[in-house]
């Protein structure tokens, strides 16, 4: 009987590293298709899709608006890696799309906690650990992209590690190469049967979506057992270990999106406070970049540029607000203050979701493509030229 319960668990593990494989295989496989379409759609509906991203701010708005809409900064950050390898998208335009990523991929757990709007002290204690990964992601986009904007500090940064660490001979000058893994074959028949750019974007995006949902889920079976039942009862007690937790398990699932939404209903019952689990969430931020990593690994320079950036961004964060207590302690009373007037004012929580992710982005996107027109127009117009006419008198 026992030989046959170890046999069973076997064949299970074997089972679940061969599903990992697939999707680790299946999410290569698309992020490769993604890249040929983007390299083989049309320059001018490139230039379309990613004029926006010409102002800063609004690329921040436009990830963001993105991310909340597809729920996955890890499908969005992979997109802008696999974009930025075909080389319709420069590094420093893809730098506020991956801030923006940052903050729209928040908006899951903060949903999750109005699933609490019923029972009133739940509630309150949900939305704020829901809301404390939003406050944290904002704060660190407030920090970093004045940086960026005025001085490159993230893009400059990624740039030169890139040149120390990997090959430099190509540059960042918009020339893009591949380093063809297994799946090219594949990849370059699947691109000559569609015989369309615009439908192997389409099936590319759809197969993002599902490797990383397939293998968040595959990986996430593994984990929630028995043994790692026991384990999750210290990975609160200290700081840094409940880090180390939060980006461990984030970067197994590849979803900070799962690992956070799972934080609010043990918040919400009071299985752990909220101030114990912030530094798991800025874990599994850091967490989450593995991704990007995974989706740069065979691709441009410039492309492992935009996955350090990644990198770089949510280092910063935890070197900021991890080591000191104080500045620990902000976006915890801030998530706290939010949820207490969520309470007193049920509509004040869906305002808050409503303008963060999808009014203020559309806004600002939408006038933005307005006075890119225009100012195309304006450029398109002949030069005016001023004709004196002298007077008969003179």
């Amino acid at each position: 009987m026992i030989e046959i319960k170890e046999a069973n668990l076997k064949s299970n593990k074997a089972w679940i590293i061969f599903q990992m494989l697939l999707a680790f295989v299946l999410f290569m496989f698309s992020i490769d298709l993604l890249t040929m379409s983007m390299v083989k759609l049309n320059n001018n509906l490139a230039e379309e899709l990613f004029q926006a991203t010409n102002n800063p701010f609004v690329g921040l708005f436009v990830g963001l608006l993105i991310t909340a809409l597809l729920q996955s900064s890890s499908m969005v950050t992979s997109m802008v890696v696999a974009i930025v390898a075909s080389g319709n998208l420069t590094l420093m335009q893809a730098v506020p799309l991956v801030m923006g990523a940052n903050i729209g991929t928040t908006l899951t757990s903060t949903l999750v906690a109005f699933s609490y709007i019923m029972k009133k002290g739940e509630f309150k204690r949900a939305l704020t650990a829901g809301v404390v990964h939003d406050i944290f992601n904002i704060l660190t986009v407030l920090i970093l992209f004045p940086l960026e904007f005025y001085l490159g500090f993230l893009s400059r940064s990624a740039s030169f590690l890139t040149n120390t660490f990997f090959d430099s001979n190509s540059g960042f000058s918009g020339d893009y190469s591949y380093n063809v893994l297994f799946t090219r074959p594949l990849t370059s028949w699947l691109v000559d049967f569609l015989n369309s750019p615009i439908l192997g974007l389409i099936l590319s995006l759809i197969l993002v979506f599902l490797s990383i949902k397939f293998l968040s889920d595959t990986v996430f079976r593994t984990f929630i057992s028995t043994n790692f039942e026991k384990i999750s009862r210290q990975m609160f007690r200290l700081p840094y270990v409940s880090f180390l937790y939060g980006m461990f398990f984030t970067a197994a699932v590849q979803s900070s999106t799962v690992t956070t939404s799972l934080i609010v209903p043990a918040v919400a019952n009071r299985k752990v406070s909220l101030s114990k689990v912030f530094p798991f969430i800025i874990g599994a931020n850091l967490g989450t970049t593995i991704t990007a990593v995974i989706a740069s690994i065979y691709k441009t320079e410039a492309a492992i540029s935009i996955a350090i950036v990644h990198i770089l961004f949510n280092l910063f964060g935890a070197l900021v607000f991890l080591p000191f207590p104080g500045l620990r302690n902000i976006p915890v009373k801030l998530a706290t203050f939010l949820g207490d007037q969520s309470v007193k004012r049920k509509f004040v929580g869906f305002a808050y979701i409503l303008l963060t992710f999808f009014i203020i982005p559309f806004i600002l996107i939408y006038f933005n493509k307005n006075d890119n027109r225009s100012n195309d127009q304006n450029q398109n117009e002949p030069p005016k030229t001023e004709i004196s006419v002298e007077s008969p008198n003179q």
